[in-house]
């Protein structure tokens, strides 16, 4: 039989065995496995200042459903927030506080896209959008961080998270030039926001309850790992491999959704 990760603890806590209950069952082989994503996605965020759900999200939707979506919110929330913090000063708050107007509006008109149009062809548009961008940006064509530019983005996030749970990459896309620091805070915070938002509405839709916050507890070692590797290795990367490394995200990103799509039929 295997083992479980709750009968683990209960093992080994016996005294609390019956609020295990509250555990998510995991077998601890598939727990090793999903610590292993988590600390990839938490470095290759730390270091880009995006990219843990674009890793994350298609392995879970796949290997770990557990994780989708409050787990894997509730860690990419916590992760924004702990790369805004290590980086504040560097934080644009009137880009911050307009990307995040913008990104409530598009998670709003996703809702009624979902619940009206049919969701899989946005997707396909907006995938296929992200790839022109990233195509013209390799070429040369640059785009001003300006506060209407972020609204602009902020939507386009909002509508694309709730559609493919991949929203990062439109910010990514106008945010490119900007300092690595600078990026990565105010991105951070824009998704830190993000994500307690969506939790919000999770957990009013009864989405999100104590087993997947307490499944996002046990992960985070994995997670803060992952940060810790990646606050050694940012200085290391310079700006130029920075911005390589955010469009390359966001192609992988844009083609991972189309790819799921195609899988899903």
């Amino acid at each position: 039989m295997t083992t479980t990760l709750p009968a683990l603890i209960a093992s080994l806590l016996p005294t609390l065995s019956p609020a295990t209950s509250l555990l998510p069952a995991v077998p601890l082989s598939e727990y090793g496995w999903m610590g292993v994503t988590i600390f990839a996605g938490a470095c290759l965020q730390g270091v880009g200042g995006i990219g843990f759900a674009m890793l994350a999200a298609p392995l879970a939707a796949m290997f770990f459903p557990q994780l989708v979506p409050g787990p894997l919110l509730t860690m990419g929330g916590c992760l924004s927030l702990l790369a805004a913090l290590r980086e504040r000063e560097a934080i644009a708050w009137r880009l911050t506080g307009t990307a995040l107007l913008g990104r409530t509006i598009g998670g709003m008109i996703g809702v009624l896209a979902i619940a009206w149009l049919r969701p899989q062809w946005l997707a396909v548009v907006f995938s296929l959008s992200i790839l022109l961008a990233v195509a013209l940006s390799a070429l040369g064509w640059r785009v001003r961080p300006s506060a209407g530019n972020l609204a602009i983005a902020g939507t386009a996030s909002g509508f694309m998270a709730t559609l493919t749970s991949a929203g990062a990459p439109p910010f990514a896309i106008v945010m490119q030039h900007m300092s690595p620091a600078a990026m990565r805070a105010t991105v951070g915070c824009i998704l830190g926001g993000g994500a307690v938002l969506s939790l919000a509405m999770l957990a009013g839709a009864g989405r999100f309850g104590i087993a997947d916050l307490t499944l996002s507890a046990l992960l985070a070692p994995f997670l803060l790992a992952g940060f810790a590797v990646s606050s050694r290795l940012k200085a290391r990367v310079s700006a130029v491999a920075v911005r390589r490394l955010l469009l390359a995200l966001c192609a992988a990103g844009a083609i991972a959704v189309l790819v799921r799509l195609a899988l899903q039929g």
